[in-house]
């Protein structure tokens, strides 16, 4: 079965061209032009992967990406104004798997639904739990419970911390994580990494700010702690 786009952007002719493109790609695409279109279509639906525009005439990208985030873990790519860096972090802060500028050429946004995707469906297959004292991981449910109790990360989060936590005790750098979970390499300035840890941190942590799980190690990157704290 042919996977399905879901398209939220009210510049219309650029839907209609990625549509013709994703569609000749085997893609089944459906459009919307407003966010309270995007939001129906959501739950009518059920798409695969949603690519979502910042920029909406009713409701802009970043409340309807957070409004997608209450009632679907659906993988999110937002397209965002070129060198606004901010739109970015806030994007990913409210739960976007991925972001791409515009303009852009059509096959990086292929090539990053496909990494989405990819992300997506790689490990369902998979059984394993890797387990931490109160924290488990499930590889096959893509799920995350403390006490059995859901932690609530994207897909890309989820992915970040699968490889944190294979390789616990190894100090990963940001480079390396990029690398492992997105398959392409970190620009120096690319701080995504930083805000996704931040919002796994929020997820697990009782203390974010004072994390036992995952440790910042000064310019070197992230270590997932083999032995954790009781407390979460």
């Amino acid at each position: 079965m042919a996977q399905r786009v879901l398209i939220v952007d009210d510049d219309t002719r650029l839907s209609a061209m990625l549509a013709d493109y994703l569609s000749g790609n085997g893609y089944t695409v459906h459009a919307a032009a407003t966010a309270a279109a995007g939001l129906t279509d959501l739950g009518r639906i059920m798409p695969d992967v949603v690519i979502l525009d910042v920029m909406l005439p009713d409701l802009d990208g970043f409340e309807t990406c957070r409004r997608m985030r209450v009632v679907s873990d659906v993988p999110i790519l937002m397209l965002t104004a070129k060198g606004e860096e901010t739109d970015r972090i806030v994007g990913l802060e409210l739960g976007a798997d991925d972001y791409l500028p515009k303009p852009f050429n059509p096959r990086e946004l292929l090539a990053r639904l496909k990494a989405i995707l990819r992300r997506r469906n790689g490990s369902a297959a998979v059984s394993r739990v890797l387990r931490f004292g109160r924290l488990e991981i499930d590889a096959g449910s893509r799920s995350v419970r403390i006490d059995g109790d859901e932690c609530v990360l994207t897909s890309y989060q989820f992915d970040l911390l699968v490889a944190l936590a294979e390789n616990a005790g190894r100090t990963l750098s940001r480079e390396r994580l990029m690398d492992t979970v997105k398959g392409e390499e970190l620009d120096a300035f690319d701080r995504s990494i930083d805000v996704h840890i931040s919002r796994i941190r929020a997820a697990i942590e009782s203390n974010p700010k004072h994390p036992r799980r995952i440790i910042t190690v000064r310019g070197a990157g992230y270590v997932f702690a083999r032995f954790q704290d009781e407390e979460r």
